[in-house]
């Protein structure tokens, strides 16, 4: 497959572009600095495209020709407000390209720790990531809002590096725990599961998550 990735460059991105050209795909790696990714020339199935995901026409000239997009952008601190509004233009680029498919990296604070309770409601979610899980939870219903062929992927509560094992958990909006009531997830195998949904996909127009 054609896919075409944002945020490349962040610890998320950075394992879904991996995990892509593991498999074999042709991958295109969008950035507003194209030094970020200087080596990528040297890699077989690798390329770099210089974009902007805050502007529709940027993201259409960007995905045209793709089988799918993937989104693993995160906003600035103290700018979580630009989510929505890249949320907005990806879904404008993707349909003004024709292109089928959007998958976006989602935040694991909106999914339900208990019943009508979502994770970033309860006391021990960090105060200074409550602004980001809401931001998430606002691009959340913007795709919600949308006819495009759309799927959210939400990560555990805890997402970090490790082992690509190919084994985890799925779930759908509510949190996913272990036997310890732990919540967590290696990037690799977040990748594994995005990548997994772009070949085969079994979420369309949803949101899902993974964990142990």
């Amino acid at each position: 497959m054609k896919i075409v990735i944002f945020g490349s460059t962040g610890m998320i991105g950075k394992a879904i572009m991996e995990e892509a050209l593991r498999r074999g795909h042709e991958v295109t790696a969008v950035v507003r600095d194209i030094n970020k990714l200087k080596d990528a020339a040297q890699r077989d199935k690798l390329h770099v495209h210089t974009g902007d995901i805050l502007m529709p026409e940027s993201v259409a000239d960007a995905v045209k020709g793709s089988d799918v997009a993937i989104s693993a952008y995160g906003p600035r601190f103290g700018a979580e407000n630009e989510l929505s509004e890249a949320t907005r233009s990806l879904i404008e680029g993707v349909r003004r390209a024709g292109v089928r498919r959007l998958i976006a990296v989602g935040g694991a604070g909106g999914l339900e720790a208990a019943p009508g309770v979502k994770l970033f409601e309860t006391p021990e979610f960090p105060e200074e990531f409550v602004t980001l899980a809401r931001a998430h939870e606002d691009a959340l219903n913007v795709y919600r809002d949308s006819d495009i062929m759309w799927t959210v992927l939400s990560p555990a509560a805890t997402i970090e590096p490790g082992k690509r094992t190919g084994v985890f958990r799925i779930g759908m909006n509510q949190l996913v725990t272990d036997e310890r009531d732990q919540s967590r997830i290696s990037v690799e195998d977040y990748a594994v599961a995005m990548l997994d949904e772009a070949e085969d996909p079994q979420f369309i127009q949803a949101r899902f998550t993974v964990a142990y």
